[in-house]
């Protein structure tokens, strides 16, 4: 173990601490936790049951990761939570493993999970993610890379918010969000593309105007889907973003928001 360790943390003797990971007093560190180096796990917070954080990550004061499901199906399974490197998770953050036996809630890399923001059971997060204050996200749900959700959002369970999309603070979403979208609302809808982010993100000039002609037959034209993307398709040439797209709204189960 480091010496970066309060004696006044509790540290489990089963706990697997990488080297130079602090801990702050009163922090609880669990039997079957797995921190990664460099990582610091401040006062208050507690790491529980099968949880396995990786290296350069911030756990802020009264965050709680891996603590039981908040599920009535959970009984007591052993499912886990794997974390990915260079994450910030602010005060006050809950993240849940999954339900099932053996089942698992993930985390990528790099996301800043600000303060008051609950990841449930059997999510999936991908990396480079910003979840302002309150951010929830119920069981099941997917999210995809560089998203931002903006505070007090709300997510239903099985939904998915797909790369690159932005939703306004507040908002409840009850259907998918597509890929590059900027949505907004009760429940959320697309307003447009998220042009700050595909900038920052650095998609090409021709990518992006691409794109917003994709957006404008698929969500402001009163055509079918089916419609839609055969229009797509004899009128914008074949690239990654337009495919991913389509293919993120036909395997949709929950439907999208429009």
């Amino acid at each position: 173990m480091s010496s970066n360790i309060s004696p006044k943390s509790l540290v489990s003797p089963g706990a697997q601490l990488a080297a130079n990971v602090t801990i702050g007093p009163f922090a609880i560190i669990g039997e079957h936790a797995k921190i990664g180096p460099n990582t610091v796990i401040d006062s208050f917070a507690q790491v529980l049951g099968y949880t396995q954080i990786g290296a350069n990550c911030h756990i802020f004061p009264y965050a709680v990761i891996g603590n039981v499901p908040q599920d009535l199906k959970y009984t007591g399974q052993k499912s886990f939570l794997i974390i990915g490197k260079n994450n910030c998770i602010r005060e006050f953050v809950t993240i849940n493993p999954g339900t099932e036996e053996n089942s698992k809630t993930s985390v990528g890399d790099n996301n800043l999970i600000m303060a008051y923001s609950h990841i449930a059971h059997d999510c999936t997060v991908g990396s480079d993610n910003v979840f302002a204050n309150a951010a929830t996200l119920a069981g099941h749900v997917e999210i995809g890379d560089k998203v931002v959700i903006g505070g007090l959002v709300a997510i239903h369970q099985f939904c998915r918010l797909g790369d690159l999309s932005i939703i306004g603070g507040c908002s409840k979403v009850v259907q998918d969000i597509p890929p590059y979208s900027m949505s907004d609302g009760h429940p959320a809808k697309v307003c447009g593309l998220n042009l700050v982010g595909l900038r920052r993100g650095k998609l090409s000039a021709k990518t992006i105007s691409n794109l917003k002609k994709a957006f404008k037959i698929l969500f402001f034209e009163n055509h079918s889907f089916d419609n839609a993307k055969a229009l797509i398709a004899k009128n914008l040439p074949s690239q990654k973003e337009i495919s991913y797209l389509i293919d993120f709204i036909s395997s949709s189960k929950r439907g999208v928001s429009k």
